[in-house]
Protein backbone atom coordinates (compact mmCIF):
# COMPACT_ATOMS: atom_id res chain seq x y z
CA UNK A 1 0.00 0.00 0.00
CA UNK A 2 1.44 3.37 -1.00
CA UNK A 3 -0.96 5.30 1.19
CA UNK A 4 0.08 5.42 4.80
CA UNK A 5 -3.39 6.24 6.05
CA UNK A 6 -5.74 3.33 6.46
CA UNK A 7 -9.33 3.68 7.37
CA UNK A 8 -10.26 3.23 10.96
CA UNK A 9 -12.50 4.42 13.74
CA UNK A 10 -11.95 8.04 14.75
CA UNK A 11 -10.00 8.57 17.93
CA UNK A 12 -11.42 10.79 20.62
CA UNK A 13 -8.28 12.83 21.13
CA UNK A 14 -8.99 14.17 24.59
CA UNK A 15 -12.66 14.93 24.11
CA UNK A 16 -15.30 13.37 26.32
CA UNK A 17 -18.43 13.06 24.24
CA UNK A 18 -21.91 11.97 25.24
CA UNK A 19 -24.81 12.93 23.03
CA UNK A 20 -28.42 12.25 23.87
CA UNK A 21 -31.53 13.46 22.09
CA UNK A 22 -33.71 15.83 24.06
CA UNK A 23 -37.48 15.61 24.17
CA UNK A 24 -37.81 18.86 22.25
CA UNK A 25 -36.62 17.64 18.90
CA UNK A 26 -38.38 18.30 15.62
CA UNK A 27 -38.99 15.80 12.87
CA UNK A 28 -37.38 15.93 9.45
CA UNK A 29 -39.27 17.66 6.67
CA UNK A 30 -40.10 16.22 3.29
CA UNK A 31 -37.41 16.19 0.63
CA UNK A 32 -37.04 19.70 -0.75
CA UNK A 33 -34.15 18.94 -3.07
CA UNK A 34 -31.14 21.09 -2.19
CA UNK A 35 -33.03 23.46 0.10
CA UNK A 36 -31.88 23.20 3.69
CA UNK A 37 -34.74 22.94 6.20
CA UNK A 38 -33.79 24.89 9.35
CA UNK A 39 -36.48 23.13 11.38
CA UNK A 40 -35.57 19.53 10.52
CA UNK A 41 -33.16 19.13 13.41
CA UNK A 42 -32.79 17.27 16.67
CA UNK A 43 -31.59 18.90 19.89
CA UNK A 44 -28.66 17.07 21.47
CA UNK A 45 -26.49 17.58 24.52
CA UNK A 46 -22.80 16.81 24.83
CA UNK A 47 -19.92 17.36 27.22
CA UNK A 48 -16.71 18.65 25.66
CA UNK A 49 -13.47 18.64 27.61
CA UNK A 50 -11.24 21.46 26.37
CA UNK A 51 -7.46 21.48 26.09
CA UNK A 52 -7.11 22.74 29.67
CA UNK A 53 -9.17 19.83 30.99
CA UNK A 54 -12.29 21.91 31.65
CA UNK A 55 -15.64 20.36 30.81
CA UNK A 56 -18.24 22.35 28.91
CA UNK A 57 -21.91 21.47 28.55
CA UNK A 58 -22.99 22.07 24.96
CA UNK A 59 -26.52 21.90 23.60
CA UNK A 60 -26.72 21.89 19.84
CA UNK A 61 -29.06 21.41 16.94
CA UNK A 62 -28.17 18.44 14.78
CA UNK A 63 -29.28 17.75 11.22
CA UNK A 64 -28.93 14.12 10.15
CA UNK A 65 -27.42 13.14 6.81
CA UNK A 66 -28.54 15.52 4.06
CA UNK A 67 -27.80 14.70 0.43
CA UNK A 68 -25.92 17.67 -1.00
CA UNK A 69 -26.38 16.98 -4.73
CA UNK A 70 -29.53 16.51 -6.78
CA UNK A 71 -28.15 13.64 -8.90
CA UNK A 72 -26.17 11.56 -6.40
CA UNK A 73 -24.06 8.68 -7.61
CA UNK A 74 -24.26 7.27 -4.09
CA UNK A 75 -26.09 9.25 -1.42
CA UNK A 76 -24.48 7.08 1.27
CA UNK A 77 -21.35 9.13 0.71
CA UNK A 78 -22.66 12.30 -0.93
CA UNK A 79 -24.33 13.63 2.21
CA UNK A 80 -23.38 15.82 5.14
CA UNK A 81 -24.33 16.43 8.76
CA UNK A 82 -24.70 19.81 10.47
CA UNK A 83 -24.20 20.70 14.14
CA UNK A 84 -24.90 24.20 15.47
CA UNK A 85 -24.54 25.19 19.14
CA UNK A 86 -27.48 26.88 20.85
CA UNK A 87 -26.30 26.85 24.47
CA UNK A 88 -22.84 26.58 26.00
CA UNK A 89 -22.41 26.22 29.76
CA UNK A 90 -25.95 27.44 30.33
CA UNK A 91 -25.60 30.54 28.16
CA UNK A 92 -27.68 30.78 25.00
CA UNK A 93 -25.64 31.49 21.89
CA UNK A 94 -26.49 32.60 18.38
CA UNK A 95 -24.31 30.80 15.83
CA UNK A 96 -26.05 32.29 12.79
CA UNK A 97 -22.94 34.27 11.88
CA UNK A 98 -20.29 31.95 13.35
CA UNK A 99 -17.45 30.40 11.32
CA UNK A 100 -18.23 27.04 9.75
CA UNK A 101 -15.73 24.22 10.28
CA UNK A 102 -16.05 21.89 7.29
CA UNK A 103 -14.34 18.77 8.62
CA UNK A 104 -13.88 15.82 6.28
CA UNK A 105 -12.98 12.38 7.64
CA UNK A 106 -11.18 11.01 4.58
CA UNK A 107 -8.15 8.78 5.16
CA UNK A 108 -6.21 6.94 2.48
CA UNK A 109 -8.45 8.41 -0.22
CA UNK A 110 -11.02 5.86 0.94
CA UNK A 111 -14.79 6.47 1.02
CA UNK A 112 -16.18 8.35 4.03
CA UNK A 113 -19.78 8.41 5.14
CA UNK A 114 -21.95 10.27 7.65
CA UNK A 115 -25.08 8.34 6.65
CA UNK A 116 -25.44 6.68 10.04
CA UNK A 117 -24.08 9.52 12.16
CA UNK A 118 -26.23 10.56 15.12
CA UNK A 119 -24.08 13.31 16.57
CA UNK A 120 -21.20 15.72 16.04
CA UNK A 121 -17.76 14.26 15.36
CA UNK A 122 -19.15 11.02 14.00
CA UNK A 123 -18.00 11.14 10.40
CA UNK A 124 -16.75 7.63 9.64
CA UNK A 125 -14.70 5.76 7.11
CA UNK A 126 -16.10 3.25 4.71
CA UNK A 127 -14.42 0.73 2.47
CA UNK A 128 -11.32 0.24 4.58
CA UNK A 129 -9.97 -1.05 7.85
CA UNK A 130 -12.14 -3.89 9.02
CA UNK A 131 -15.11 -2.88 6.90
CA UNK A 132 -15.77 -4.49 3.52
CA UNK A 133 -15.21 -2.30 0.48
CA UNK A 134 -17.92 0.28 0.09
CA UNK A 135 -19.52 -0.27 3.48
CA UNK A 136 -19.92 2.96 5.48
CA UNK A 137 -19.02 3.00 9.16
CA UNK A 138 -20.49 5.77 11.26
CA UNK A 139 -21.13 5.95 14.94
CA UNK A 140 -22.90 8.26 17.34
CA UNK A 141 -19.72 8.86 19.27
CA UNK A 142 -16.08 7.80 19.03
CA UNK A 143 -15.36 4.81 21.22
CA UNK A 144 -11.61 5.13 21.72
CA UNK A 145 -10.44 5.96 25.25
CA UNK A 146 -10.05 9.68 25.85
CA UNK A 147 -6.67 11.20 26.55
CA UNK A 148 -6.37 13.60 29.48
CA UNK A 149 -5.79 16.57 27.21
CA UNK A 150 -7.07 17.33 23.73
CA UNK A 151 -3.68 18.80 22.86
CA UNK A 152 -2.27 15.28 23.00
CA UNK A 153 -4.42 14.06 20.14
CA UNK A 154 -2.76 11.62 17.75
CA UNK A 155 -4.51 9.36 15.28
CA UNK A 156 -2.09 6.90 13.76
CA UNK A 157 -4.50 5.87 10.99
CA UNK A 158 -4.37 9.29 9.39
CA UNK A 159 -8.15 9.61 9.17
CA UNK A 160 -9.72 12.58 10.88
CA UNK A 161 -10.13 12.70 14.62
CA UNK A 162 -13.04 14.42 16.30
CA UNK A 163 -11.10 16.90 18.47
CA UNK A 164 -11.38 19.77 15.99
CA UNK A 165 -15.12 19.30 15.54
CA UNK A 166 -15.90 19.09 19.24
CA UNK A 167 -13.67 21.98 20.26
CA UNK A 168 -15.16 24.07 17.46
CA UNK A 169 -18.68 23.34 18.64
CA UNK A 170 -17.75 24.29 22.21
CA UNK A 171 -16.27 27.54 20.89
CA UNK A 172 -19.60 28.45 19.33
CA UNK A 173 -18.78 27.52 15.73
CA UNK A 174 -20.99 25.59 13.34
CA UNK A 175 -19.59 22.18 12.41
CA UNK A 176 -20.45 20.56 9.07
CA UNK A 177 -19.08 17.11 8.25
CA UNK A 178 -19.36 15.92 4.63
CA UNK A 179 -19.01 12.40 3.36
CA UNK A 180 -17.29 11.75 0.04
CA UNK A 181 -16.80 8.94 -2.43
CA UNK A 182 -13.51 7.06 -2.31
CA UNK A 183 -11.27 4.90 -4.43
CA UNK A 184 -12.57 1.43 -3.45
CA UNK A 185 -16.22 1.96 -4.37
CA UNK A 186 -17.43 -0.34 -7.15
CA UNK A 187 -20.87 -0.85 -8.67
CA UNK A 188 -22.56 -4.08 -9.73
CA UNK A 189 -20.93 -3.83 -13.17
CA UNK A 190 -17.49 -3.76 -11.61
CA UNK A 191 -16.92 -0.08 -12.36
CA UNK A 192 -15.04 2.10 -9.88
CA UNK A 193 -17.04 5.24 -9.16
CA UNK A 194 -15.04 6.80 -6.33
CA UNK A 195 -11.62 7.14 -7.94
CA UNK A 196 -10.04 10.53 -8.68
CA UNK A 197 -11.34 13.16 -8.81
CA UNK A 198 -14.60 12.02 -7.18
CA UNK A 199 -13.67 13.00 -3.62
CA UNK A 200 -12.74 16.61 -4.40
CA UNK A 201 -15.78 16.99 -6.65
CA UNK A 202 -17.97 15.81 -3.78
CA UNK A 203 -16.38 18.19 -1.27
CA UNK A 204 -16.85 21.06 -3.69
CA UNK A 205 -20.49 20.08 -4.11
CA UNK A 206 -20.87 20.11 -0.33
CA UNK A 207 -19.52 23.66 -0.19
CA UNK A 208 -21.89 24.70 -2.98
CA UNK A 209 -24.80 23.22 -1.04
CA UNK A 210 -23.82 25.19 2.04
CA UNK A 211 -23.40 28.47 0.16
CA UNK A 212 -26.61 28.03 -1.81
CA UNK A 213 -28.44 27.83 1.52
CA UNK A 214 -27.18 31.14 2.89
CA UNK A 215 -29.69 32.46 5.41
CA UNK A 216 -31.17 28.99 5.96
CA UNK A 217 -28.19 26.94 7.10
CA UNK A 218 -26.57 28.11 10.35
CA UNK A 219 -23.22 29.87 10.25
CA UNK A 220 -21.45 32.39 8.04
CA UNK A 221 -21.16 30.72 4.64
CA UNK A 222 -18.42 33.18 3.66
CA UNK A 223 -16.26 31.96 6.55
CA UNK A 224 -15.94 28.24 5.81
CA UNK A 225 -12.76 26.66 7.19
CA UNK A 226 -11.91 23.31 5.59
CA UNK A 227 -10.09 20.70 7.71
CA UNK A 228 -8.73 17.21 7.09
CA UNK A 229 -5.91 14.79 7.84
CA UNK A 230 -3.63 12.75 5.54
CA UNK A 231 -5.53 12.25 2.26
CA UNK A 232 -8.20 14.39 3.93
CA UNK A 233 -5.52 17.03 4.51
CA UNK A 234 -4.63 16.87 0.84
CA UNK A 235 -8.29 17.29 -0.09
CA UNK A 236 -8.66 20.16 2.39
CA UNK A 237 -5.67 21.88 0.78
CA UNK A 238 -7.04 21.21 -2.67
CA UNK A 239 -10.46 22.54 -1.72
CA UNK A 240 -8.79 25.74 -0.53
CA UNK A 241 -6.48 26.12 -3.51
CA UNK A 242 -9.03 25.34 -6.23
CA UNK A 243 -12.03 27.47 -5.23
CA UNK A 244 -14.33 28.07 -8.22
CA UNK A 245 -11.83 26.61 -10.69
CA UNK A 246 -13.63 25.86 -13.97
CA UNK A 247 -11.81 22.53 -14.45
CA UNK A 248 -14.39 20.85 -12.18
CA UNK A 249 -17.53 22.47 -13.61
CA UNK A 250 -18.56 19.63 -15.93
CA UNK A 251 -18.17 17.03 -13.18
CA UNK A 252 -20.11 19.13 -10.67
CA UNK A 253 -22.92 19.60 -13.15
CA UNK A 254 -23.12 15.86 -13.76
CA UNK A 255 -23.92 15.16 -10.10
CA UNK A 256 -26.34 18.07 -9.76
CA UNK A 257 -24.26 20.35 -7.55
CA UNK A 258 -25.90 23.59 -6.48
CA UNK A 259 -25.30 26.70 -8.58
CA UNK A 260 -23.05 28.50 -6.11
CA UNK A 261 -19.41 29.18 -5.29
CA UNK A 262 -17.22 26.36 -3.95
CA UNK A 263 -14.49 28.66 -2.60
CA UNK A 264 -13.64 28.31 1.09
CA UNK A 265 -12.16 30.96 3.38
CA UNK A 266 -9.38 29.05 5.14
CA UNK A 267 -7.64 25.67 5.23
CA UNK A 268 -6.53 23.34 8.01
CA UNK A 269 -4.36 20.50 6.68
CA UNK A 270 -2.62 17.83 8.74
CA UNK A 271 0.07 15.66 7.11
CA UNK A 272 -1.33 16.16 3.60
CA UNK A 273 -0.65 13.27 1.19
CA UNK A 274 -0.61 15.34 -1.98
CA UNK A 275 1.36 16.44 -5.08
CA UNK A 276 1.20 12.79 -6.03
CA UNK A 277 2.86 13.06 -9.44
CA UNK A 278 6.03 14.31 -7.72
CA UNK A 279 5.65 12.48 -4.41
CA UNK A 280 7.92 9.55 -5.37
CA UNK A 281 10.86 11.84 -6.07
CA UNK A 282 10.23 13.94 -2.97
CA UNK A 283 10.04 10.80 -0.84
CA UNK A 284 13.38 9.50 -2.06
CA UNK A 285 15.03 12.90 -1.59
CA UNK A 286 13.79 12.87 2.01
CA UNK A 287 14.04 9.22 3.07
CA UNK A 288 16.13 7.57 0.34
CA UNK A 289 19.08 6.74 2.61
CA UNK A 290 16.89 5.33 5.39
CA UNK A 291 16.34 1.57 5.40
CA UNK A 292 12.96 -0.11 5.65
CA UNK A 293 11.75 -1.47 8.98
CA UNK A 294 13.16 -4.85 7.99
CA UNK A 295 16.61 -3.29 7.76
CA UNK A 296 16.66 -3.75 3.98
CA UNK A 297 17.56 -0.85 1.69
CA UNK A 298 15.34 -0.04 -1.28
CA UNK A 299 16.77 -0.24 -4.78
CA UNK A 300 19.25 2.64 -4.67
CA UNK A 301 19.35 2.98 -8.46
CA UNK A 302 15.61 3.66 -8.46
CA UNK A 303 15.97 5.95 -5.46
CA UNK A 304 18.75 7.94 -7.15
CA UNK A 305 16.78 8.39 -10.36
CA UNK A 306 13.72 9.56 -8.45
CA UNK A 307 15.84 12.01 -6.44
CA UNK A 308 17.11 13.45 -9.70
CA UNK A 309 13.53 13.93 -10.88
CA UNK A 310 12.72 15.75 -7.65
CA UNK A 311 15.67 18.12 -8.10
CA UNK A 312 14.39 19.07 -11.54
CA UNK A 313 10.84 19.53 -10.26
CA UNK A 314 11.90 21.60 -7.26
CA UNK A 315 13.92 23.94 -9.48
CA UNK A 316 10.91 24.42 -11.76
CA UNK A 317 8.73 25.63 -8.88
CA UNK A 318 10.91 28.70 -8.26
CA UNK A 319 9.84 28.81 -4.62
CA UNK A 320 11.53 30.73 -1.83
CA UNK A 321 11.72 29.64 1.77
CA UNK A 322 9.86 31.43 4.53
CA UNK A 323 11.54 34.10 6.64
CA UNK A 324 13.90 35.21 3.89
CA UNK A 325 15.63 31.88 3.38
CA UNK A 326 16.01 32.31 -0.38
CA UNK A 327 15.47 29.95 -3.32
CA UNK A 328 14.47 26.40 -2.37
CA UNK A 329 16.40 23.73 -4.26
CA UNK A 330 17.16 20.07 -3.78
CA UNK A 331 20.65 21.08 -2.65
CA UNK A 332 19.58 23.32 0.22
CA UNK A 333 16.17 21.98 1.20
CA UNK A 334 17.67 19.91 4.02
CA UNK A 335 19.20 23.04 5.58
CA UNK A 336 15.88 24.83 5.15
CA UNK A 337 13.87 22.10 6.85
CA UNK A 338 16.30 21.99 9.75
CA UNK A 339 16.33 25.76 10.25
CA UNK A 340 12.69 26.59 9.52
CA UNK A 341 10.87 23.60 11.00
CA UNK A 342 12.89 20.89 12.71
CA UNK A 343 15.08 22.80 15.15
CA UNK A 344 12.23 25.11 16.22
CA UNK A 345 10.03 22.03 16.72
CA UNK A 346 12.64 20.29 18.87
CA UNK A 347 13.29 23.51 20.78
CA UNK A 348 9.62 23.97 21.63
CA UNK A 349 9.33 20.34 22.71
CA UNK A 350 12.43 20.38 24.90
CA UNK A 351 11.71 23.79 26.42
CA UNK A 352 8.35 22.53 27.63
CA UNK A 353 9.88 19.57 29.48
CA UNK A 354 10.85 19.66 33.15
CA UNK A 355 14.61 20.00 33.59
CA UNK A 356 15.09 16.36 34.57
CA UNK A 357 13.05 15.05 31.64
CA UNK A 358 14.91 17.33 29.23
CA UNK A 359 18.25 16.11 30.52
CA UNK A 360 17.15 12.50 30.14
CA UNK A 361 15.93 13.10 26.58
CA UNK A 362 19.17 14.81 25.57
CA UNK A 363 21.17 11.99 27.12
CA UNK A 364 19.29 9.50 24.94
CA UNK A 365 19.44 11.69 21.82
CA UNK A 366 23.00 12.88 21.61
CA UNK A 367 22.60 14.15 18.04
CA UNK A 368 20.94 17.25 19.56
CA UNK A 369 23.03 20.08 20.95
CA UNK A 370 21.14 22.12 23.57
CA UNK A 371 22.58 25.58 24.13
CA UNK A 372 21.01 28.81 25.40
CA UNK A 373 17.57 27.21 25.32
CA UNK A 374 17.76 26.14 21.67
CA UNK A 375 18.17 22.79 19.93
CA UNK A 376 20.62 22.31 17.07
CA UNK A 377 21.46 19.27 14.96
CA UNK A 378 22.32 18.13 11.44
CA UNK A 379 20.02 16.75 8.79
CA UNK A 380 21.86 13.43 8.84
CA UNK A 381 21.45 13.27 12.61
CA UNK A 382 17.75 13.87 12.23
CA UNK A 383 17.37 11.12 9.61
CA UNK A 384 19.14 8.66 11.88
CA UNK A 385 16.89 9.70 14.77
CA UNK A 386 13.72 9.04 12.75
CA UNK A 387 15.01 5.65 11.65
CA UNK A 388 13.10 3.37 9.30
CA UNK A 389 11.23 4.65 6.29
CA UNK A 390 7.70 3.34 5.89
CA UNK A 391 7.48 2.84 2.14
CA UNK A 392 9.46 1.15 -0.58
CA UNK A 393 10.47 2.74 -3.88
CA UNK A 394 8.58 4.07 -5.68
CA UNK A 395 6.39 4.91 -2.70
CA UNK A 396 3.26 6.07 -4.49
CA UNK A 397 3.22 4.88 -8.11
CA UNK A 398 4.43 1.33 -7.54
CA UNK A 399 5.95 -0.56 -10.44
CA UNK A 400 3.64 -3.46 -9.61
CA UNK A 401 0.55 -1.22 -9.23
CA UNK A 402 0.22 -2.22 -5.56
CA UNK A 403 0.03 1.25 -4.01
CA UNK A 404 -3.25 2.73 -2.88
CA UNK A 405 -2.62 5.70 -5.17
CA UNK A 406 -2.59 3.34 -8.15
CA UNK A 407 -6.17 2.49 -7.17
CA UNK A 408 -6.96 6.21 -6.74
CA UNK A 409 -6.28 6.69 -10.44
CA UNK A 410 -8.17 3.61 -11.54
CA UNK A 411 -10.95 4.09 -14.09
CA UNK A 412 -13.92 2.13 -15.34
CA UNK A 413 -13.38 -1.53 -14.48
CA UNK A 414 -9.62 -1.05 -14.25
CA UNK A 415 -8.74 -1.10 -10.55
CA UNK A 416 -5.23 0.35 -10.72
CA UNK A 417 -3.28 2.50 -13.16
CA UNK A 418 0.09 4.21 -13.35
CA UNK A 419 0.04 7.99 -13.14
CA UNK A 420 3.72 8.85 -13.66
CA UNK A 421 5.73 8.30 -16.82
CA UNK A 422 8.62 6.80 -14.85
CA UNK A 423 6.59 4.05 -13.20
CA UNK A 424 4.64 3.33 -16.37
CA UNK A 425 7.94 2.86 -18.21
CA UNK A 426 9.13 0.51 -15.48
CA UNK A 427 5.85 -1.37 -15.04
CA UNK A 428 6.39 -4.89 -13.74
CA UNK A 429 2.88 -6.27 -14.26
CA UNK A 430 3.15 -6.97 -17.97
CA UNK A 431 1.00 -4.11 -19.26
CA UNK A 432 0.91 -3.84 -23.05
CA UNK A 433 1.63 -0.11 -22.96
CA UNK A 434 4.38 1.67 -21.06
CA UNK A 435 2.65 5.05 -21.07
CA UNK A 436 0.15 6.70 -18.77
CA UNK A 437 -3.42 6.99 -20.04
CA UNK A 438 -4.34 10.18 -21.88
CA UNK A 439 -6.75 11.34 -19.17
CA UNK A 440 -4.17 11.12 -16.37
CA UNK A 441 -2.57 14.60 -16.73
CA UNK A 442 -5.91 16.39 -16.36
CA UNK A 443 -6.79 14.06 -13.48
CA UNK A 444 -3.56 14.95 -11.70
CA UNK A 445 -4.27 18.67 -12.07
CA UNK A 446 -7.68 18.17 -10.49
CA UNK A 447 -6.08 16.40 -7.51
CA UNK A 448 -3.10 18.68 -6.82
CA UNK A 449 -3.31 22.00 -4.93
CA UNK A 450 0.09 22.98 -6.36
CA UNK A 451 -1.51 23.21 -9.81
CA UNK A 452 -3.76 25.98 -8.51
CA UNK A 453 -0.99 27.72 -6.56
CA UNK A 454 1.86 27.53 -9.08
CA UNK A 455 0.88 26.46 -12.60
CA UNK A 456 -2.46 28.25 -12.91
CA UNK A 457 -2.67 30.61 -9.95
CA UNK A 458 -6.22 30.78 -8.67
CA UNK A 459 -7.45 34.14 -7.42
CA UNK A 460 -10.40 32.51 -5.65
CA UNK A 461 -8.17 30.36 -3.43
CA UNK A 462 -8.18 30.45 0.36
CA UNK A 463 -5.83 33.10 1.74
CA UNK A 464 -5.31 31.48 5.16
CA UNK A 465 -3.42 28.20 5.71
CA UNK A 466 -2.90 26.12 8.83
CA UNK A 467 -0.54 23.22 7.99
CA UNK A 468 0.84 20.63 10.40
CA UNK A 469 3.12 17.58 10.15
CA UNK A 470 4.81 15.20 12.60
CA UNK A 471 8.60 15.15 12.32
CA UNK A 472 8.63 11.33 12.42
CA UNK A 473 6.01 10.98 9.69
CA UNK A 474 7.50 8.88 6.89
CA UNK A 475 4.20 8.43 5.05
CA UNK A 476 5.30 11.19 2.70
CA UNK A 477 8.15 13.67 2.30
CA UNK A 478 8.48 16.70 4.58
CA UNK A 479 8.91 18.86 1.49
CA UNK A 480 5.32 18.20 0.39
CA UNK A 481 3.80 20.34 3.14
CA UNK A 482 6.74 22.76 3.09
CA UNK A 483 6.29 23.36 -0.65
CA UNK A 484 2.57 23.90 -0.10
CA UNK A 485 3.36 26.49 2.57
CA UNK A 486 6.01 28.19 0.43
CA UNK A 487 3.73 28.35 -2.61
CA UNK A 488 0.92 29.96 -0.60
CA UNK A 489 3.31 32.38 1.10
CA UNK A 490 4.78 33.39 -2.27
CA UNK A 491 1.28 34.52 -3.28
CA UNK A 492 1.03 36.65 -0.15
CA UNK A 493 -1.25 34.31 1.78
CA UNK A 494 -1.25 33.95 5.57
CA UNK A 495 0.59 30.71 6.39
CA UNK A 496 0.83 29.06 9.81
CA UNK A 497 2.98 25.94 9.34
CA UNK A 498 4.62 23.98 12.15
CA UNK A 499 5.98 20.47 12.73
CA UNK A 500 5.20 18.35 15.79
CA UNK A 501 8.41 16.95 17.30
CA UNK A 502 8.66 13.16 17.49
CA UNK A 503 5.07 12.75 16.26
CA UNK A 504 3.99 10.38 13.50
CA UNK A 505 1.32 10.37 10.86
CA UNK A 506 -2.04 11.86 11.86
CA UNK A 507 -0.78 13.90 14.81
CA UNK A 508 -2.77 16.94 15.94
CA UNK A 509 -1.18 18.11 19.19
CA UNK A 510 -2.47 21.69 19.20
CA UNK A 511 -6.18 21.57 18.26
CA UNK A 512 -6.98 24.31 20.78
CA UNK A 513 -4.61 26.64 18.95
CA UNK A 514 -6.34 25.80 15.67
CA UNK A 515 -9.71 26.81 17.11
CA UNK A 516 -8.20 30.11 18.31
CA UNK A 517 -6.64 30.63 14.88
CA UNK A 518 -10.03 30.23 13.22
CA UNK A 519 -11.41 33.05 15.37
CA UNK A 520 -8.44 35.25 14.50
CA UNK A 521 -8.48 34.80 10.72
CA UNK A 522 -12.26 34.98 10.40
CA UNK A 523 -12.60 37.95 12.73
CA UNK A 524 -15.13 36.04 14.80
CA UNK A 525 -16.39 37.47 18.06
CA UNK A 526 -17.78 35.09 20.64
CA UNK A 527 -21.45 34.33 20.08
CA UNK A 528 -23.60 36.58 22.23
CA UNK A 529 -26.71 35.83 24.21
CA UNK A 530 -29.98 35.44 22.35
Amino acid sequence: MGIGATAGAAAVGGIALTANASTGSTSSSADDGLVFDPDACTKLTTTVTDTEGTEHAVTYHFWKALTYVSKPVDATYQSLIVSAPVEIDGTAVDASNAPILLANSVGGYMPSSVADATGVGAGGMGGGGGAPGGVPTGSAAPSAPAASNANENTNATGAATSSNQLLALAAGYVVIEPGARGRTLKNSSGEYYGTAPAAIVDLKAAVRYIKSNKGRIPGNVERIVSAGTSAGGALSSLLGASGDSPIYDKLLKEIGAADASDAVFAVGAWCPITDLEHADGAYEWNWGTNALGTGKQVDQAVSKELRSQFAEYQASLKLRGLNGFGALTARNYDAYLVKQYLEPSATAYLAALPDSARAAYLAENTFITWKNGKAAFTWDGFLTHVGARKKTAPAFDAFDLSAGENNLFGAGTTETRHFTAYSAKNDSTGLSTKRVASDIPAGLDRMNPMYHLVEKVNGKRSKHWWIRLGTNDTDTSHVISANLAAAAAKLGDDVNHLYYWDQGHGANTDPGDFITWIAEVTGHKKAGKK
